[in-house]
């Protein structure tokens, strides 16, 4: 996080306690957004806890990092007994039949023209990567600056909880708050989510 971006969020009297807290957190492209696809895609409707165990023994089942042809190839039991649910299996080959077989190159030069829109189509066309999946894909793997995932529990949760004490709020109101983060509502997000988790 630089400079520029510390500037923008701190106009946000909230945001700026949160960065003196929290330190700058960054936006990094992943090394691998296959990889990076299918951490998004175990974590599904799961606790961090919980997500971070079944994540490890996935990787263990397959032998190392994720690759397309290592899901497609990994034993359906075996997965299975990591902690991946029969649909989860499913998920995960169709994507990596998506990256090993697809029309679209999915890395991060094959979408670098791609506008997030964009970006959100061609991931939700595999079957099993919606909206929130392609939102995590956009912030965790392609470095994308200027998300805001509000399909994330934790990130509507914690928008309350810093801007209105716990108390609901429409998206349209969440959407209000994070203009002033513009064009950096990653960045913001992050830090929505370290104060949720803390």
């Amino acid at each position: 996080m630089d400079d520029r971006v510390a500037a923008t969020l701190r106009a946000d009297s909230r945001m700026a306690t949160l960065i003196d807290r929290y330190g700058r957190l960054p936006i990094e492209p992943a090394d691998d957004e296959f990889a990076r696809l299918c951490t998004s895609i175990v974590n599904q409707q799961l606790s961090t806890a919980s997500a971070a165990a079944i994540h490890r023994r996935f990787v263990d089942v397959l032998g190392g990092d994720p690759t397309p042809n290592r899901v497609l190839e990994a034993d359906e039991a075996a997965l299975r007994e990591a902690g991946l649910s029969g649909t989860k299996v499913e998920y995960l080959r169709e994507a990596a039949a998506a990256f090993r077989d697809g029309d679209r190159d999915l890395t991060r030069e094959g979408l670098a023209g791609a506008s997030d829109g964009e970006v959100v189509a061609a991931l939700t066309d595999i079957r099993g990567v919606g909206e929130w999946t392609a939102r995590m894909y956009l912030i965790f793997a392609l470095g994308r600056e200027d998300v805001l995932p509000l399909g994330d529990l934790a990130v509507r949760k914690g928008i309350e909880g810093v801007y209105n004490d716990g108390a609901e709020l429409s998206r349209s109101e969440m959407r209000e708050i994070a203009e002033v983060w513009r064009p950096y509502r990653s960045y913001g997000t992050r830090y929505i989510w370290a104060a949720y988790e803390s």
